[in-house]
């Protein structure tokens, strides 16, 4: 009587240890409304037609309710039950040594020019990921609380010149600096103030004589370059020619002693 009880336990252990693999994280987000928001999906049947999948291929979002359908997804990454994130490129499904450099996803060098060999999951999912990163690209039928109905404006505008003139539809002969989106601060018993960013790949004056310096410095240090070289091959050809002398006349004077040695040695 104690063998079936303990296989029950067993079964029942086991049941719920499956069910507990079987949940899956969706990290949805929607870039038009700039909103995100996670979902637990506990149906394996459900993330069923997300696997197999690679990063950026899009995928029907109908498995996962009546509230998703018509809706389509991009997956854009993921993680592991192990905390690994997922690698662009990797083509497999499994956790591979990658030797990391610089500018790496997941790995941040302590020293200069140090690399390091450190695991990094595929980009194809499977039923071992833990959360999966995916975009709306095709919105469905229904609307999606806290994705769809929100909408979180954008805290910061663009900084670039070039993106604030295609925001305002500007052309070069406009003043940018006019057009720069500024944010209020405001701070309790305190005057409020205003905040702009500083706008990158500005084209002023002052950028331009400095350009300008820059070629002059550059065209003066190669012409002096050219000169000193000048100077030392110059400098070079005339030793050369000094030492070519001396060793003639070197060579001369052993010449003439042997041939006066030669002689006394005839008388």
């Amino acid at each position: 009587f104690i063998q079936p009880c303990q296989f029950s336990r067993f079964s029942f252990f086991s049941l719920s240890a499956r069910r507990a693999a079987a949940a899956m994280k969706f990290n949805v987000s929607y870039p038009p409304n700039g909103t995100q928001k996670t979902f637990n999906i506990d149906n394996e049947l459900a993330a069923r037609p997300f696997y197999d999948k690679r990063i950026s291929q899009e995928v029907p979002g109908d498995s996962l309710g009546d509230e998703w359908k018509g809706y389509v997804f991009r997956i854009t990454g993921g993680n592991d039950k192990q905390g690994f994130c997922m690698h662009q490129g990797i083509l497999t499904n499994k956790r591979v040594k990658l030797l990391m450099a610089k500018g790496t996803k997941g790995y941040r060098p302590r020293r200069t020019g140090e690399r390091k060999r450190k695991s990094a999951r595929g980009c194809i999912v499977d039923s071992n990921m833990s959360v999966i990163n995916v975009v709306i690209v095709q919105k469905g039928e229904k609307d999606i609380e806290g994705i769809t109905t929100t909408t979180n404006p954008r805290r910061l505008g663009p900084k670039r010149a070039t993106r604030i003139r295609k925001l305002f539809n500007l052309s070069k002969e406009d003043d940018v600096r006019k057009y720069v989106i500024r944010r209020k601060i405001e701070r309790e018993g305190k005057k409020d103030y205003t905040k702009a960013p500083n706008i990158q790949r500005l084209v002023t004056p002052q950028r331009l004589q400095r350009k300008r310096q820059e070629r002059a410095a550059i065209k003066a240090r190669d012409t002096r370059r050219k000169t000193l070289k000048a100077e030392y091959e110059k400098i070079a050809a005339k030793r050369q020619k000094e030492r070519a002398e001396a060793r003639h006349a070197l060579h001369e004077k052993r010449r003439s002693s042997s041939h006066r040695k030669s002689e006394t040695a005839t008388e």
